[in-house]
């Protein structure tokens, strides 16, 4: 009876293994697209930290919108 599961268990990851191969020689050849993760990141002008735009805390709009990580940052660049 142990055989048998261990031959099950065997059985399953040498699947997983050819399938997981398999995949990533089809992504490589453009059958399959990984899907795209990526997310646009800004520089506060303070301190230099990148951060989310959707996360950020915002100074000015359109073309003059800065992107800072706190508030102390915010602070900072509006006093100058």
């Amino acid at each position: 009876m142990t055989g048998l599961i261990l031959k099950i268990i065997l059985a399953i990851v040498v699947l997983r293994l050819v399938w997981r191969f398999t995949r990533g020689v089809l992504e490589g050849a453009g059958y399959f697209q990984a899907p795209a993760s990526s997310v646009g990141l800004v520089r506060d002008p303070v301190c230099g930290v990148f951060v989310v735009p959707t996360r950020a805390l915002t100074s000015g709009n359109g073309a003059e919108t800065r992107y800072f990580c706190s508030e102390k940052c915010r602070t900072e660049w509006r006093r100058k």
